[in-house]
């Protein structure tokens, strides 16, 4: 299918603008979040899992809406992750306490993996690999921009007292109903006209077992010991769990994720580079408006803004990387030098207290945002480039699969690690003052500063800040991990078509020789 740059555009409209509805529902939140958990009087258990459970739903959700974009109209499934969306967030703005509002992210998850898993499966399916990085730009920068706005209209929200906390869900509604109308006007896709064969089975088995890893790591060291028999049988159930899961999706005829692309080395790369950037992308970041308004005493609507250095960095790297890589065809270099920016970025970040130096920290955010700006897309891009037309929903979705994944374990991982370590880091300030840990007053929830006297706020502050310098460190190596994964994965210059990769052959031979500086002669020869 042959579209100009301004039909595409306006394709794509309603689908960026859908992708914008599921970054905003992630992100609204993550400076309103302190606010929220202390007035439904949540811990940092609560914290971490109002967002790990939007996370898991959109991890356990990605493969599946990815093979029903392979088997059905993808015009219908994107509107019904909207409209599911819709209902998320109308009922999670009407919760009364911690557990409703964990049981309403997870269907805002639902429609969140929808989306995001059919924006890049409907780009793919109408824009050509050499030409998607300019577009993969526009997707990066709403991306960035939701990922901008989000905090900041959060804080606004939760600093608004005629407006209120609930707000932070009911703002992404009236931008899901836009998106709906636009779509319905401006997105005309083929449709496939094959029965869909859903592997239920592989999908319940799959979430099963990562829903049992997340607790585990959620709770463990603070509900019971990391080497308790709780420990033992959720470790050993989680992983019958997954092997189960691997022998249906082995022998399954259509699977949530088919083992036969892992047997493409890119892929492969890809996924393990994509489970490590997302760990930092979701499991770092999300922390950060929280060390702001505990550690530095920040409003919510400050909090926003000051993570501006990380946002704009991401913005400005994915909208530039994009349209380099549809000039030249290449990628890997980009990736390479991201993970690297990424690694060191997360390691610096190691560094940070509650009286770290805001242009050093602003130093730090920035890289880190380049680094993801020239990462996430890409990885995409790279393994979009490897499979046919009719394996695009499914390699997509792995790819987001095990990125949202490595978000979800990361987030749990690393909350229950800064639990652990605030709960440390008081009881020593504490002890310093000789005053007794229990007067603390938090009992375990969010602890407001405004309301501390002097001392005991200044032990606070400097325990949730050492504490998010502990969790970036222990992301750096999982960075480190993404470097090493890219720097093997064999580039394969992008395809001037959607046509099947092995046809290309004579085309990818040509690119090299033109970037070479070399005669293009086509022949009819097959290798």
């Amino acid at each position: 299918m042959t579209m100009t740059h301004r039909q595409i555009l306006e394709a794509l409209s309603g689908l960026l603008l859908g992708l914008f509805v599921a970054i905003l529902s992630s992100t609204v939140i993550s400076n309103a979040l302190p606010r929220i958990i202390t007035e439904l009087h949540g811990g940092q258990s609560a914290y971490t899992w109002v967002v790990t459970s939007a996370l898991l739903a959109t991890t356990a959700t990605t493969p599946i809406w990815g093979k029903l974009a392979d088997l059905t109209s993808k015009k219908t499934l994107v509107q019904l992750a909207l409209g599911i969306y819709v209902l998320g967030s109308v009922l999670a703005g009407l919760a009364q306490g911690t557990g409703e509002l964990i049981a309403c992210r997870v269907l805002q998850g639902v429609g969140a993996g929808g989306l995001t898993a059919l924006a890049q499966v409907i780009m793919a399916t109408m824009i050509a690999p050499r030409e998607r990085g300019r577009y993969s730009g526009y997707l990066g920068a709403v991306m960035a921009v939701g990922t901008i706005g989000g905090p900041l209209i959060g804080g606004v929200i939760v600093d608004t007292s005629w407006l209120g906390w609930r707000w932070c869900f009911y703002v992404g509604v009236p931008f899901a109903i836009l998106a709906l109308i636009v779509l319905q006007k401006t997105l005309h896709l083929p449709v496939v006209k094959r029965k869909a064969q859903i592997d239920w089975w592989g999908a319940t088995l799959i979430t099963a077992a990562v829903s049992v890893l997340l607790i585990w790591v959620s709770l463990a060291g603070d509900q019971f010991a990391w080497t308790s028999w709780q420990t033992a049988v959720m470790v050993v159930g989680a992983l019958v769990l997954g092997a189960l899961a691997i022998r249906v999706e082995t022998r399954a005829a259509e699977p949530m994720i088919p083992p036969r692309l892992f047997r493409n080395r890119t892929i492969t790369l890809a996924v393990v580079a994509s489970i490590a950037v997302g760990v930092g992308m979701f499991g770092a970041s999300i922390f950060l408006g929280q060390y702001f308004q505990i550690s530095r005493g920040q409003s919510p609507t400050m909090s926003g803004l000051m993570t501006l250095p990380m946002i704009l960095g991401l913005l400005v790297a994915s909208t530039v990387i994009g349209r380099v890589i549809t000039r030249t065809g290449l990628w890997k270099r980009y990736l390479v030098i991201g993970s690297a920016l990424l690694t060191i970025g997360f390691a610096l970040m190691g560094t940070l207290r509650a009286d770290t130096s805001f242009t050093l920290l602003s130093v730090y955010m920035l890289l880190i945002g380049v680094g993801l700006g020239m990462t996430m897309q890409n990885l995409v891009l790279a393994v979009q480039n490897t499979v046919g037309p009719h394996e695009l929903g499914a390699a997509s979705s792995v790819v987001a699969f095990f990125r949202s994944l490595g978000g979800a374990i990361g987030v749990s991982a690393l909350g229950a690690v800064l639990a652990h370590k605030v709960k440390d880091y008081t009881a020593d300030g504490l002890a310093q003052l000789g005053i007794p840990a229990s007067s603390s007053g938090s009992g375990g929830a969010l602890p407001d500063v405004h309301t501390l006297p002097g001392p005991l706020r200044a032990v606070v502050e400097s325990a949730y800040g050492h504490g998010a310098g502990d969790i970036f460190l222990a992301a750096a190596p999982f960075a480190l991990i993404a470097l090493i994964a890219v720097s093997f994965i064999k580039e394969v210059p992008l395809r001037q078509h959607n046509g099947n990769p092995v046809s290309d052959e004579v085309e990818r031979e040509s690119t090299l020789a033109a970037g070479a500086g070399a005669p293009v002669i086509r022949t009819g020869e097959q290798r």
